[in-house]
């Protein structure tokens, strides 16, 4: 199972001029628990399509649990990250999207009344879009003609997508405005999610290394109790199991991709000795290292 580099950095949109981007996450061969898409967060605003499983997302510490059929809108700036509520396979489009990309409407009063207060983050749609009363299969077949055409490149579909994904913003400003025809300031989620974007940072660049609930605690200005119970509302796991994703993922993708061994992928990923990272990949991919590489080599 892999994840797209994209989702776990802090996303860049390649064309300038067309700040959007589309990425497939398939999780296969999955159980309950796995993660599906790495804590992390992006100044862009984010789809999240599910088209087949059941998972948990958490964004800025609300879980929210979605299955096939559901779409969520993550506001810019927010931290999320999800997981697998199943053995089954998992799919998601993610639509990430930059406000810049209607910036030709910044100036319009209609945009500016209706629809600039969403993207600019000063009100907020619902997380889970999905869950309107009126929401209806129309929703669903225009986001799905969005990512058709996106991932199909025809010429002048940069034009289409962001006509098509515009009409589909205003659409749904239409109808929430009249659920909540006032637009409240938001607040923020999580009262310290700067600090624990940073906080992601160091863990990234140092999970190779040892790390403690001590040190982590103290990055982010918080004494260790309250950093746990803050840390685990907001990520679903524990710092320790956290940092233990981290390395077992990064340990699978060297299983796949290098010829390294098993001991030499267990130190390049923290580990001290083979047996410990053994036990310890097998705890949360419920199989052997040695396993993986014998399919992965089998299927090649």
């Amino acid at each position: 199972m892999s994840y797209p580099k994209e989702l776990w950095e802090d996303t860049q949109l390649t064309q300038k001029a067309y700040p959007i981007q589309i990425f497939p996450n398939r999780a296969r061969n999955i159980k309950e628990g796995d993660c599906i898409l790495y804590l992390h967060w992006h100044v862009h605003l984010e789809l999240i399509i599910v088209r087949k499983g059941q998972a948990v997302i958490h964004i800025d510490s609300r879980p929210i649990e979605v299955t096939a059929g559901d779409v969520l809108l993550v506001p810019g700036g927010s931290l999320h990250v999800g997981y697998s509520q199943s053995d089954e396979d998992l799919e998601m489009d993610c639509i990430v999207f930059n406000p810049a990309l209607f910036n030709e409407w910044m100036n319009d009063p209609t945009h500016v009344q209706l629809l600039s207060m969403y993207l600019e983050g000063k009100a907020q749609f619902p997380l889970l879009i999905s869950q309107f009363e009126e929401w209806d299969s129309q929703y669903k077949i225009e986001l799905d003609e969005i990512t058709k055409e996106f991932l199909n490149k025809e010429i002048g579909y940069q034009l289409i997508v962001k006509a098509k994904l515009y009409a589909w913003l205003v659409k749904l400003a239409r109808y929430y405005s009249k659920l909540q025809p006032v637009a409240i300031e938001r607040e923020p989620y999580f009262a310290n999610r700067d600090h624990f974007k940073q906080l992601i940072d160091w863990v990234k660049e140092h999970y190779t290394e040892k790390l403690s609930v001590k040190q982590a605690a103290m990055r982010v200005g918080l004494d260790q109790f309250y950093f746990c119970k803050q840390f685990k509302k907001l990520t679903g796991r524990t710092f320790i199991e956290y940092v233990n994703v981290c390395r077992v993922s990064e340990a699978e993708r060297l299983l796949l991709s290098s010829q390294a061994t098993i001991g030499e992928i267990a130190t390049q990923v923290g580990c001290e000795n083979a047996n410990y990272f053994t036990k310890l990949y097998k705890q949360y991919k419920g199989i052997t290292p040695s396993d993986v590489r014998r399919h992965h080599l089998g299927d090649n």
